[in-house]
């Protein structure tokens, strides 16, 4: 039967796809399309689906810097941001409730105020997605929506330790025992080398923290965030999480099924779920207000609460805790996860179109700016470059130490992830932080003397973006990039790319040349 829920779900998220729609709203179409037919959510599928959001936090723990955590903006914005949502829409439910009382029965201050806190968090899920397929998680505003994912997932497990009375167990000390036994946790990560026993030790390390902290009376998800966390700083933590980005993407599959599978709607229903997700531009609009206030960039603050606008799937939880407890009707839970399916449509869609977006509208955008800006936020600077490398990946950064041998030429790099541009830096390369898409990094940089920019970008969708930013700041000179399949690089080239290169048919004629080289080389 799951294999039947799986295809099916495969041929509505490629039907989607064709017509230009992220594949995540066709999976939530087949979920409610399944129960339409007459089927039933299984064990089997909600495990996996469990196993999914496991997996997922896991490799979110693996990417996250516990500093991004401690900076103003994610914990005062967070927290800000879920006091006066439910302050706000406890409000506005109470309204709604009390006008469609004769449809779904009405609603006590304390059951409002459940359904604005549950309305309050943002999908872990869609966003981390979202960013991942933009290719966008490690970009200033991508660790900011993270960041606050990660405290709104906090404020879940205090709330459900707090709703259940299931406090940890005084044996939740001993997870303190974690910390002496990383270096044997690293030992074991080293040895996993880089094949099929990489990606399961990930799954090993992901389900140990699940299930070591569901011993203790904590969330197992919130241990396999944990862990991950624990083991971001290992130097096999970007390699271990795309080992497993596969799997997860598989499983998370499950995960959008379950939510059409979980309740079918009727009329009132749908209207009542319609209704709360006329709540997202508030949320977004609460969002930006915040991250404006706390001195972000217009732009970052745009982009983050863009993404940031929709509901969770901790929604669910909270709203299925207070079932349990007879605080709400069942009616509302159908209902959240009707607005939770419809705010991931919401910003799987609106999302593609963020960029442009804010090339249309940046003017206004950044009128909410404050004049003092965060350190992180100042421009960085091009000094006399000729050549300029944008990702700092395996690829980018093997075209940057192929072009600084050369001697005689300024060759520079730029990369969004602030750890990898540390560490460069300490080596003694001139690198920058910047997100390509930035038209505003663009308008501040000084291109003058830059003959050509070379992307070395997984998205072949970024490598188009940036062009287009390129060309609307005035860069007159060349831009290369490079492309994985064949029909790829007709596509770059259909967006004004000078040239490309396709990534396997180099690579081997690279391997060719330097093979030959050594082969006609004199003996010495």
């Amino acid at each position: 039967m799951e294999y039947a829920f799986l295809l099916f779900a495969f041929v509505c998220g490629l039907t989607v796809k064709l017509v230009g729609i992220p594949p995540l709203v066709g999976y939530l179409l087949a979920g409610f399309l399944l129960n339409i037919a007459g089927y039933t959510l299984t064990d089997e599928l909600t495990t996996i689906a469990n196993l999914g959001i496991t997996i997922m936090l896991f490799t979110i723990g693996l990417k996250l810097n516990i500093r991004d955590l401690s900076k103003r903006e994610v914990w005062a914005g967070s927290l800000s941001h879920t006091l006066l949502w439910v302050i706000v829409i406890t409000g506005a439910v109470y309204g709604v409730a009390a006008l469609a009382s004769q449809f779904v029965g009405g609603l006590t201050l304390q059951s409002a105020m459940l359904i604005a806190f549950a309305l309050s968090f943002s999908s872990t899920v869609c966003v981390v997605k979202v960013l991942e397929e933009s290719g966008e998680s490690k970009t200033r505003h991508g660790r900011l929506a993270i960041g606050i994912l990660v405290m709104q997932d906090v404020f879940a497990v205090i709330f459900l330790v707090a709703a259940t009375g299931k406090l940890p167990s005084v044996w939740a000390l001993g997870l303190l025992a974690l910390i002496p036994a990383l270096p044997f946790i690293h030992r074991i990560i080293n040895q996993s080398g880089h094949g099929e026993l990489l990606p399961l030790t990930g799954f090993i390390l992901a389900l140990g923290g699940y299930n070591l902290f569901e011993l203790v009376n904590i969330k197992g998800d919130l241990g396999a965030l944990i862990f991950g966390i624990m083991l971001a700083q290992h130097e096999k933590s970007t390699e271990l999480a795309k080992s497993l980005m596969s799997f997860k993407d598989l499983f998370l599959i499950g995960f959008f099924l379950t939510i059409g599978l979980t309740a079918l709607p009727d009329m009132n229903m749908i209207i009542l779920s319609l209704v709360f997700c006329l709540f997202i531009p508030l949320k977004a609009g609460l969002f930006f207000g915040l991250f404006t206030a706390l001195r972000l960039r217009g732009r970052t603050a745009y982009l983050a609460s863009l993404v940031l606008s929709n509901f969770s799937e901790f929604g669910l939880i909270v709203g299925a805790l207070a079932v349990s407890l007879g605080l709400l009707a069942n009616t509302w839970l159908v209902i959240i996860a009707l607005a939770v399916s419809i705010s991931f449509v919401f910003t799987s869609v609106v999302y593609r179109n963020s960029h442009s977006l804010y090339n249309k509208y940046k003017d206004a955008i950044k009128r909410f700016e404050k004049q003092t800006r965060l350190k992180e936020d100042v421009y960085p600077t091009l000094h006399n470059a000729e050549f300029l490398v944008l990702g700092m990946g395996r690829v980018g950064k093997g075209a940057f130490n192929a072009l600084a041998k050369l001697g005689d030429v300024n060759v520079w790099g730029m990369d969004a992830d602030r750890l990898k541009v540390k560490q460069m830096n300490s080596e003694g390369h001139n690198v920058i932080v910047g997100d390509g898409e930035d038209v505003d990094l663009w308008d501040n940089l000084d291109l003058r003397n830059v003959k050509l920019i070379l992307l070395a970008l997984p998205s072949i969708q970024d490598a188009i973006n940036i062009k287009r930013q390129l060309t609307n700041a005035g860069y007159t000179g060349k831009v290369a990039a490079i492309a994985r399949y064949e029909d790829e690089v007709q596509e770059l080239l259909n967006h004004d790319i000078d040239k490309v290169f396709n990534f396997f048919t180099e690579a081997g004629l690279g391997f060719a040349e330097e093979s030959l080289a050594y082969v006609d080389a004199p003996r010495a």
